[in-house]
């Protein structure tokens, strides 16, 4: 495959990058965690008046059509401002009701405000753990093992804490089959791509923030960047990027391609849980400032923890990686 994006993604991307510079802020995120919201309604607002909350819905119910990794070129650029708030559940079930949906049930989902997806292990009695946004959305797609549901907002809900402090819940509610066993699994690969993705970015702001870190701290009358075990421990940094990077983006093409990607996003879903390992060494790299909630890489490590326990951490992916050799 090209790992180079082609010039709508280029534009997309940049399109993205403009939007959360201006609505993700440092001061606006600041502000937005002191507000006690379940998401900053402005930034949604512009993401979706620039047309990226519904890029993944056919042009018939106002989208652009757009696929898994237009996608992961999104979520790559709000990973990379940490940025709260359900645009990875809203890009995931968009692009699943998009393929798999009726022109009904896309355009319910497209009308909506808040959309989300839920692919955790269900439990007894329609019960659905970990689902992001669970109580502000108004239409919740379910992934289950027999297939496919769509489902408007829960019945009863059980509020649960998070590390990046966004809102998340476990439901209980029954919705209208969509479609079978193979498009659910496909949903959850989906889902896989576009947490790699968010993990990705995050991954590649920490990395900007600590590579300028230690390019402007002095230590003994030079800068930290000039002592080679410091230069060693952020290239370890670089490498966890960019295994992510080049599995996830296999993953994404091959899911856009209509292609076997379960290799590659098990692979992608392992290189999540070293992205946050690396995050340690970026913390490590800043000494105690690294430690200050008032400086923006405790959001980057909190990002990072939380997208990694969304895909159940490395020995879960190695166990699914052996499974599949």
């Amino acid at each position: 495959m090209d790992f180079n994006l082609d010039e709508t993604q280029r534009d997309l991307r940049d399109l993205a990058a403009d939007v959360l510079a201006k609505e993700a802020s440092q001061e606006r995120l600041e502000a937005h965690e002191r507000g006690g919201a379940p998401y900053d309604e402005k930034l949604w607002q512009a993401l979706d008046q620039a047309g990226l909350l519904s890029l993944c819905l056919p042009e018939r119910a106002g989208g652009a059509g757009l696929g898994p990794v237009e996608m992961a070129v999104v979520l790559r650029e709000v990973g990379a401002r940490a940025a709260p708030g359900p645009m990875l559940a809203r890009l995931v079930s968009t692009l699943a009701v998009a393929r798999y949906g009726t022109a009904e049930q896309q355009n319910r989902v497209a009308s909506a405000t808040i959309s989300t997806v839920a692919t955790g292990a269900e439990t007894v009695a329609q019960r659905w753990q970990g689902v992001p946004y669970a109580e502000q959305a108004e239409v919740i797609l379910l992934a289950a093992d027999d297939g496919l549901y769509l489902a408007p907002g829960p019945v009863a809900a059980i509020a649960e804490f998070t590390s990046t402090g966004e809102p998340a819940a476990t439901i209980t509610v029954e919705g209208e089959r969509m479609a079978g066993a193979e498009a659910a699994a496909e949903t959850r690969r989906l889902y896989t791509a576009a947490v790699a993705a968010q993990a990705g970015g995050v991954l590649a702001g920490a990395l900007k923030l600590t590579t300028e870190y230690i390019r402007t701290r002095n230590q003994f009358g030079r800068a930290l960047a000039e002592f080679q075990a410091v230069t060693m421990q952020i290239a370890d940094v670089y490498i966890a990027g960019r295994a992510l990077d080049v599995a996830m983006w296999s993953g994404a093409w091959r899911l856009a391609e209509g292609l076997p990607a379960e290799e590659d996003l098990a692979i992608a879903a392992f290189h999540v849980s070293e992205a946050f390992k690396a995050l340690y060494t970026c913390q490590h790299l800043h000494g105690g400032l690294g430690l200050d909630v008032t400086y923006p890489l405790h959001r980057y490590f909190a990002h990072a923890k939380h997208l990694t326990h969304l895909l159940g951490g490395a020995d879960a992916q190695l166990d699914r990686i052996g499974a599949l050799a």
